[in-house]
């Protein structure tokens, strides 16, 4: 069956799923997970051991390990964060679908999750194909006003390119960045991953793998849908005041 959605909105279970009377249970699970990732347990075991005790479904689960992090992980990601007030000292590179995405999903409705290293990542998946949705060029018109305005002079996109579309949408990225004289590079990439893990430039992503290898990063999504999008539904993952 053809996908025929329009927006990058919420799953139909998730209101129920992160309603505010189920949030302390999830931080709870949250901080147990970090403690066990801290103390060097695998991912996966901690993902079962977390789930079963809580009583988390699959989403629930996903949205946990998604805001995760060992000790050691968060203090090297801060080690190695920009202020996002000083990247226009430094040219940028953008992991094209996880920035895209993240922001499509907030100006959608979609949860949207703030984890321990600050940043807000979502439950959108696109399974191979990437689907355009009306919030996809209010999304790229919001990243760019924002790099224009930090006075980024050098930005990098990278698509994957075993993704479905991603022609399309390297092409939509440069009539866009055109149209506004944006110095924007867009590029298919077969391993994105590694070009961002490997890069001198300051990276944009919220990927941990990524995140946990890069040079220097910022937290550019936070910054565009906090300023940007102000009926985002942000769910904060960590309890701020402990």
């Amino acid at each position: 069956m053809p996908d025929k959605r329009t927006h990058r909105g919420p799953h139909p279970s998730d209101a129920k799923l992160f309603a505010p009377e189920t949030r302390a249970n999830l931080r709870t699970a949250l901080a147990d997970a970090a403690l066990l990732l801290t103390k060097g347990y695998a991912e996966r075991s901690v993902l079962k051991l977390v789930g079963d005790r809580f009583s988390l479904t699959q989403r629930q689960r996903l949205a946990v390990m998604r805001s995760v992090c060992s000790d050691q992980q968060l203090a090297s990601r801060l080690n190695r964060r920009v202020d996002i007030a000083t990247v226009s000292d430094g040219a940028v590179a953008i992991d094209g679908y996880n920035l895209l995405i993240t922001i499509e999903a907030a100006m959608s409705g979609a949860f949207v999750f703030q984890g321990r290293d600050g940043c807000l990542r979502d439950l959108a998946g696109i399974h191979g194909t990437y689907r355009k949705v009306d919030e996809t060029m209010p999304a790229l018109r919001l990243i760019g006003a924002l790099l224009e305005k930090l006075g980024v002079a050098q930005t990098l996109w990278l698509l994957d390119s075993p993704v479905s579309n991603s022609g399309r949408l390297k092409t939509l990225i440069r009539q866009l960045a055109e149209e506004h004289r944006w110095s924007w590079d867009v590029r298919l990439s077969t391993n994105p991953d590694a070009e961002l893990k490997r890069t001198d430039r300051i990276v944009v992503t919220t990927d941990s793998v990524i995140l946990d290898h890069c040079a220097r990063w910022t937290n550019l999504g936070r910054e565009i849908i906090m300023s940007g999008v102000p009926e985002a539904q942000v769910i904060l993952m960590i309890d701020e005041s402990a």
